[in-house]
């Protein structure tokens, strides 16, 4: 009896730790079919019923890794119908198995979870089995070597739109990795609703605006972009588009989105009054992310207190929203550019709902609303004017705008008598008889809440509510003026609202149950933004996000004042579905009050300093778990703890245990790779499972937990390995007596939101920083910031004036050799490098590239300045780059030599950026024809063919001259270059060898060019400094050294084999045994340019080179290459990457990539019996082995 079952797979490559298994069957790699989203039966027989398990997992993850294009093949298929497996690198079902493609696409998975029983649980099940457990204390030690990392796992990165994705909601809507406030952007963005996004600096500070600027870039939906800064007359350029009658962009249409801040709204409100009347195709759609910054710390808080002055004279014309929940916040966001007859003003909430992870949001329907009132729309998506909540027989109600109070305020009611709560989510137009309904008709008492700056300032509900309800005589309308510390306290402090509450009406309660359901759980995660540990919040949310049993919340917010390097806090609630749910604000369901009782039931340390600087504790319930990842041993924990924090331990019963995953990771990798990296944050979560499932832990449970999220192998190391020393590391701590000392410690203050782009970039509060010592700056002098050392503990700290725009780890080495290789007289200048490294701290791997932030020439920039009229000596200030705010001042010689990229190509959009500051109609019009689609033919000659630099194209167009702090902007900063290293340090040392030719040619009309990387290195001058960085690369050595190794170099990629040839070198010297290596170099004359030959004959003679295939292709009557060398040893080449495990390297230019790899096919199909197809697919397959590596350019 053949049973089947329909499976969905959609494409993700964590897929990868399931295809692990399934490459172990017996089934080949041809006999799986690519079928994208398609329902198929497998027949259960014995044979497939691993395969079809394997599959039914891989149907459960959700989630692209949007930041990369995974190339798609296509199988036929063996013994099955079709058999679907999601698409992924390369042409062969063999990727490598890792976790680190889904925490750095920090994507949500969806994953079958299995429970500690024999018994499989399904989703659906989760929460009863997590929900039935009690966290305990389980005991156990261990202790390792501690570890020192150097990469860093970053946090999620936006989503990319890819141009050709016909439905790009599939990535965002029910995503739980996606954001209400990312929603609203990509609402906005789309260029069916806007005609253009203006974007104020004081959203995108308020981490909104970020994303819509990322996607401009990559998505061809999207509507353009303009960047405006907040001053006085914000608004007018928008009023002034609205403005222009029958201009084009009038006659096309002109529906302007705009986003800004409750203060830069309150800037551009005397603008904005003078804004015409709204008409289908010209109408102006203002998004407001609520937040506002408040204190001495900076704290962030959700306020409408700036517009308390400005509501009066915005214009009747403009209908306001508000909402609170993350859904209601993407409908509202939709139902903006439905009414097609209104400006409208959305306001939602930035300080917390809209930012939260682990919703399921869905789209608003299409469907036709009806209607162009207001009403129709908001009632054709089940919304109204007022929402009403409590006893319908109150006799008090409180009436608020729409947002996370508001939500507070609902669920006080519901469990208080004679109390309703009347939620306002349209402010204008304000409709007196929607709201005379809403209250219910036993009401005698009204109080209404309004934000103000201040207790003698009138709020605009107040006003509203008391002219609906002046005629009534037996009403009575009280005020309450909300100032932002007063709503700041109500939204963080523990029953803080509810006691203001409960003083309106004794019946209320003053300590409400809503924040103690019976099932809700909550966790509290404190870190550093960039440590590798950044990535465990993540980890730990989608370990639950896809039970279909388990409503998951996550809010992650920072802290970059009261600590150098930044606090990273994520709140984690868990509670079951089958609850009825409250939407209250998370500051309210688990607030950071160190002064309450603590409401948290596990909190977790990442940053060990965190205890001895900040009360992370002091928000932990009684009998709370505790768990510190940490590199100090139980003694060393115990003599950094202060008293007060010891006897808090004590007096709260917490259960603390302590893991360095550090330690174990080393012990496991045996290395300092970045791969023990993914390693701590995997054990530190097994740790966390174990903690997570109290007293029903087993170790065999805790593993089959993880297995169903994160397969059987990580990185190449079983999981169970893990897992054992996750178990055998975990320590519990008991305090038998309480240490001396004390300590002042800081509470966490949430001060900046973060926003990383898919490049990598750290936004915080709308400036890209190169580092999170930075944050603290730009919050106190966000015009003015300018970097200064930070004190480190590191031997060799980070210098931040190196590059600061830089996210690369930069380093200021010496030049002690610059030698030209190649004759005087020979036409390429081939040149060797030798730098010294001695007190900077910088290590590189064999195989690894360096960056060398390069600068331009002196006398092109002085001549440069002369004939565009600026001084040298002046002084300019320049933005951190990708943002408007200042970042520090230089003369302008030492910026356009060290930073701007003068002398670089610009890209296409530079002519039409260029064209709003030419003052000549001829200039204007010519720039803006190279920068429309019309002129692509222009600018592929102007770029290709005639390889103009933005000097050029400034000479050419002398009319357009922007001020400098301008055309600094404009064109953007020198990109590092990147060189292979030529050395290995474990033989030279203190030093970085660099092999690199000259770059030069001439355009068609006979102008020279050069690199501008490689003119740098030509001349510099012996003990001139030079800023580097270290680029990893895939020309890493097998792990064994007696694997054969071919290597094959042209020119001057020569130089990662240097390196390669001297650590085998010193391996023999040492008596060790090392593998064939065969060596083939290509380059045009022996004479001239055989590149380290004097050192290539020593290693042939001492016999660490096996073989040399030396290819000189002018120097005979026949040109010889370096495939007719290796078609000389093709059964050597054979039988070592086919029998003994060998590893093949090319690095050089791409041109003879075919040829090299029709010489191995070659090779393959005469003295391995393969076909030319089946040769192919096996050298493909090397590649996911990292036995066929090409790095070519």
């Amino acid at each position: 009896m053949t049973s089947t079952t329909k499976l969905n797979v959609l494409s993700h490559p964590i897929v990868n730790a399931e295809l692990s298994k399934l490459r172990q069957t017996k089934t080949g790699p041809k006999e799986f079919r690519e079928v994208r989203q398609a329902k198929l039966q497998f027949p259960t027989t014995s044979y497939l019923q691993l395969l079809c398990q394997g599959i039914h997992k891989i149907s459960f993850i959700l989630g692209i890794e949007a930041s990369r294009t995974l190339e798609e093949s296509k199988f036929e298929g063996v013994g099955l119908h079709e058999t679907p497996v999601a698409p992924f690198i390369g042409t062969t079902i063999k990727p490598r198995i890792g976790l680190t493609p889904i925490l750095r696409a920090g994507l949500g998975t969806r994953q079958y979870i299995i429970s500690a029983s024999s018994e499989k649980k399904s989703p659906s099940n989760l929460w009863n089995f997590f929900s039935s457990t009690k966290m305990s204390t389980p005991k156990s030690s261990g202790a390792s070597t501690p570890f020192s990392s150097t990469a860093t796992l970053s946090s999620p990165p936006s989503p990319i739109l890819k141009g050709s994705l016909a439905t790009p909601d599939q990535e965002l809507y029910y995503n739980p990795r996606i954001t209400a406030s990312n929603l609203v952007e990509y609402i906005s963005s789309q260029n069916s609703s806007s005609s253009s996004v203006y974007i104020y600096d004081l959203a995108e500070q308020a981490g909104f605006g970020t994303w819509t600027k990322e996607w401009v870039k990559s998505n061809p939906y999207a509507a353009p972009v303009v960047n405006l800064q907040t001053r006085a007359g914000a608004g007018l350029s928008l009023v002034g588009r609205l403005s222009e009658g029958t201009s084009q962009d009038s006659i096309k249409g002109a529906v302007l989105t705009a986003y800004t801040t409750p203060t830069g709204l309150s800037m551009m409100a005397p603008s904005l009054s003078h804004v015409p009347a709204a008409t289908p195709s010209s109408r102006l759609i203002i998004q407001v992310p609520v937040i506002l910054s408040l204190g001495e710390t900076f704290s962030l808080s959700h306020s409408l207190a700036p517009l308390a002055s400005a509501w009066p004279i915005l214009p009747e014309n403009v209908v306001v929203l508000l909402s609170a929940t993350p859904q209601q916040t993407v409908d509202f966001a939709s139902l903006s550019y439905k009414l097609t007859n209104s400006h409208v003003i959305h306001f939602f909430d930035q300080h917390g709902s809209s930012r939260e992870t682990g919703h399921t949001l869905v789209p608003l329907s299409a469907k036709d609303s009806g209607g162009v009132g207001v009403h129709e729309v908001l009632a054709s998506a089940g919304y109204r004017f007022f929402d009403v909540a409590g006893d319908p027989q109150a006799h008090t109600a409180l009436v608020l705008l729409n947002g996370p109070l508001a939500l507070t305020a609902v669920a006080i009611a519901s469990q208080t008598t004679g109390f309703a709560v009347v939620i306002v989510n349209v402010l204008r137009p304000w409709d007196d008889d929607a709201l005379r309904n809403a209250l219910p008709p036993t009401i005698t008492k009204v109080h209404v809440v309004d934000d103000v700056p201040n207790t003698s300032t009138q709020g605009p509900l107040y006003s509203e509510v008391l002219g609906s309800l002046l005629g009534s005589t037996s009403l009575s309308v009280h005020a309450h003026r909300f100032t932002p510390s007063k709503t700041h306290e109500f939204l963080n402090r523990e029953h803080a609202f509810a006691s203001f509450a409960a003083g309106l009406l004794p019946s209320a309660p003053s300590a409400p149950s809503f924040a103690h359901a019976s099932t809700l759980k909550r966790l509290l995660i404190f870190g550093a933004p960039q440590s590798p540990l950044s990535a465990l919040s993540r980890v730990v949310e989608s370990l639950f996000v896809s039970s279909k049993g388990v409503s998951v919340r996550s809010l992650t917010d920072y802290d970059a004042f009261s600590k150098s390097g930044g606090i990273a806090a994520t709140r984690l609630t868990l509670s079951s579905k089958s609850e009825t749910a409250q939407s209250l604000p998370l500051s309210v369901t688990l607030p950071l009050d160190s002064d309450g009782e603590g409401t948290v039931d596990f909190v977790a340390v990442l940053d060990q300093s965190l205890l001895k600087s900040h009360a992370v504790l002091n928000y932990a319930r009684h009998g709370a778990s505790i768990l510190v990842i940490t590199t100090w041993t139980a003694e060393e924990l115990y003599s950094n703890l202060s008293h007060e924090v010891a006897s808090f331990i004590s007096e709260r019963n917490l259960h603390l245990f302590i893991f360095n995953a550090v330690a174990s990771a080393a012990e496991i990798s045996g290395t300092t790779v970045p791969t023990t990296e993914v390693l701590q944050v995997i054990l530190a979560h097994l740790a966390f499972v174990r903690l997570y499932l109290g007293g029903a832990a087993t170790e065999e449970k805790v593993l089959a937990v993880a297995q169903s999220s994160l397969g059987d192998a990580v990185e190449g190391l079983p999981l169970s390995k893990l897992n054992v020393h996750a178990w055998s590391g975990l320590e519990e701590i008991e305090f038998t007596q309480v240490p001396d000392g004390s300590s002042q410690l800081q509470p966490f203050e949430f001060n900046a939101i973060a926003v990383e782009t898919a490049n990598g970039d750290t936004v915080v509060n709308g400036a890209r920083l190169s580092s999170w010592h930075d944050a603290a700056k730009h919050l106190i002098f966000p015009a003015a910031f300018a970097p200064s050392v930070q004190s480190s503990t590191e031997e060799y700290p980070q210098d931040p004036a190196l590059h600061p725009e830089s996210p690369d780890r930069t380093y200021l080495v010496t030049c002690t050799v610059n030698r030209r290789l190649t004759p005087l007289e020979y036409d390429r200048n081939v040149f060797h490098l030798e730098f010294d490294t001695t007190g900077t701290g910088l290590k590189y791997a064999i195989g690894e590239a360096l960056g060398v932030h390069g600068w331009n020439d002196d006398q092109e920039v002085l001549d440069f300045c002369q004939w565009y009229g600026v001084s040298p000596t002046s002084l300019v200030t320049l933005p951190v780059p990708g943002t408007e705010d200042k970042v520090h001042t230089r003369t302008v010689f030492q910026a356009l030599q060290q930073q701007v990229d003068l002398f670089g190509h610009p890209p296409k959009s530079f002519y039409t950026d260029l064209a709003a500051y030419a003052t000549s109609s001829v200039d204007r019009h010519a720039l803006l024809f190279i920068g429309s689609p019309e002129g692509s033919a222009t600018y592929k000659k102007l770029s290709d063919k005639d390889t103009v630099t933005f000097v050029d194209v400034l000479l050419k167009f002398p009319s357009a001259k922007p001020a400098i702090e301008c055309l600094c902007e404009l064109i953007g900063d020198i990109k590092p270059r990147h060189y292979s290293i030529a050395s290995a340090q474990s033989v030279v040392g203190n030093r970085v060898d660099l092999l690199v030719v000259a770059v030069e040619w001439n355009t068609p009309s006979g102008a020279p060019r050069f690199g501008q990387c490689t003119r740098y290195l030509a001349n510099l001058r012996v003990g001139q400094q030079v800023t580097v960085s270290i680029k990893p690369s895939v020309m890493k050595l097998p792990p064994n050294p007696k694997q054969p190794v071919i290597m094959s170099g042209l020119g001057t990629g020569a130089a990662p084999f240097r390196a390669f040839l001297q650590h085998f070198a010193m391996l023999a010297s040492q008596g060790q045994e090392i593998g064939p290596v065969y060596y083939y170099f290509g380059s045009r004359h022996q004479a001239s340019e055989y590149l380290y030959g004097e050192e290539i004959e020593a290693f042939i003679l001492d016999g660490v080179v096996t073989r040399a295939g030396l290819a000189f292709s002018r120097d005979g009557p026949n040109k010889v290459y370096i495939q007719h060398k290796m078609l000389e040893d093709s059964e050597a080449l054979a039988r070592m990457l086919h029998d003994e495990n060998g590893a093949f390297y090319l690095c050089g230019p791409t041109w003879p990539v075919p040829d090299v790899y029709e010489a191995l096919v070659n090779a393959l199909v005469k003295y391995k019996g393969f076909d030319s197809e089946k040769a192919g697919e096996y050298l493909e397959s090397l590649k996911e082995e990292e036995r066929y590596v090409l790095e070519v350019y």
